[in-house]
């Protein structure tokens, strides 16, 4: 279980290139709060919902990750993996797509 535990966040930080700070900051844009699929009219897309949940995992230590943690963790990676191959073609700056990203916590224009 060890080992799965940390192929789990040795996953996750590869996937999430933003700090808390960003990450946090990203969330109150405007932009943020635009993207990503809902359920109702008004409501927090999944993606932002995820990024909250990022920035309070980052906020532990890793030694604290609990089981609900690693569970997120793994749906983050596996997002942020599928999202990258679904990359469109030229500039993405700004785009629905990048921000959406952002708010599981990979930046794109990062490297």
């Amino acid at each position: 279980m060890a080992d799965d535990r940390d192929e789990i966040i040795r996953a996750f930080d590869d996937a999430v290139t933003m700090t808390r700070g960003e990450l946090q900051a990203w969330l109150q844009t405007d932009q943020s709060n635009e993207v990503g699929q809902k359920d109702h009219e008004g409501d927090e897309s999944t993606g932002h919902e995820s990024g909250r949940k990022i920035v309070a995992i980052l906020a532990k230590n890793k030694a604290d990750y609990d089981d609900a943690d690693l569970a997120h963790m793994r749906k983050v990676t596996g997002y942020v993996h599928r999202h990258l191959a679904q990359r469109p073609d030229g500039d993405t700056t700004g785009t629905p797509w990048a921000a959406s990203l952002k708010n599981w916590g990979h930046d794109p224009e990062k490297t």
